[in-house]
């Protein structure tokens, strides 16, 4: 029988588009929380000796993770054959490190819970720091999805002599990756960060901006202060409005506000990570995924791949 896909959390339509894509059927799910905060969750379709598939972008994690548990508890009992999760954005992967005694490593934690609950995950471009990638923490088959493909024919389309901002030196190599696809051109800003609001940035990096259009990308927009401090060093150095591009619009409180303000001349994100920005689908890149787990646990000699440790990158 066909996986099916049940859909907590995710931009609109993106559940459709990835069973149109795979092959899968939509399953129905209800999830609610009661006046208290307790989550609600009932699986309504047959899961039986079937895969199931949970799709769930993990930003504002702590409301959405306990029901996203429920619901693959509920699918096991219900006797589906294997349990994954698809979550977009991946939560959790910035505490790395305990920098002050006695800090929870969240990041090792969280994987340890999810590994507990699943058998494969699939997520687009996780925040990797100091682990090395995925499997580093997760000990069951982790696909990490690259956005950057989608971002570069996005900018092929729609910009004219594009130069691509990396915003820190973190997004170098990253950014370096897009300007390669998109046959661009790029630079690469210093950041120091002296708290979670507090951010400065310097501009020694960048070319002659005479006929260029700035396009500054980075991986996550939070308080956007990086962002918004770059838009802000652009302007001075007297560039055309930049397009800011973000692959997961976190955007708490009144950020996007504030980077609408800071002087771009548009905001663009990917949709793992329901926002008004969204105009870049990563659809296709977690289908071919999904499609690649699913034909590769199909094949007899992979019976028991599920709790396995693997890191897989899909090209």
């Amino acid at each position: 029988m066909n996986p099916v896909l049940f859909s907590l959390s995710a931009s609109p339509d993106m559940a459709a588009h990835l069973c149109a894509e795979t092959g899968m059927e939509l399953g129905e799910i209800v999830w609610r929380q009661f006046p208290d905060g307790e989550s609600y969750v009932r699986l309504l379709s047959s899961v039986r000796e079937r895969d199931v598939v949970l799709l769930c972008t993990l930003d504002r994690p702590d409301t959405k993770a306990l029901a996203l548990l429920f619901a693959a508890d509920k699918a096991r009992e219900m006797g589906a054959r294997r349990v994954s999760l698809v979550a977009p954005y991946l939560a959790y992967m910035r505490q790395d490190k305990a920098f002050n005694e006695g800090e929870a490593v969240t990041s090792v934690t969280f994987a340890r819970l999810l590994s507990r609950t699943f058998d494969a995950l699939i997520t687009v471009d996780p925040h990797l720091h100091r682990h090395s990638d995925l499997g580093a923490v997760y000990s069951i088959p982790a696909i990490a999805v690259q956005a950057a493909p989608a971002i570069a024919a996005w900018i092929r389309l729609e910009v004219s002599n594009p130069l691509l901002i990396g915003p820190d030196e973190e997004s170098g190599q990253w950014v370096e990756e897009i300007a390669g696809l998109a046959g661009a051109r790029y630079a690469v800003l210093r950041k120091e960060r002296r708290g979670d609001y507090d951010v400065s940035i310097s501009a020694a990096n960048l070319p002659d901006l005479s006929n260029l259009t700035p396009v500054i990308i980075d991986d996550i927009a939070s308080s956007a202060r990086t962002m918004i401090e770059a838009v802000h060093i652009l302007r001075e150095a007297a560039a055309a409005a930049p397009i800011a591009i973000v692959v997961h619009p976190i955007l708490a409180g009144d950020a996007f506000g504030k980077l609408q303000a800071a002087g771009n001349g548009r905001i663009v994100s990917t949709d793992t990570i329901a926002h008004p920005s969204n105009a870049i689908s990563v659809v296709p890149q977690i289908a071919a995924a999904l499609k690649a787990w699913r034909n590769e646990t199909a094949r007899p000699e992979s019976s028991s791949v599920g709790r396995q440790r693997v890191n897989e990158s899909p090209s």
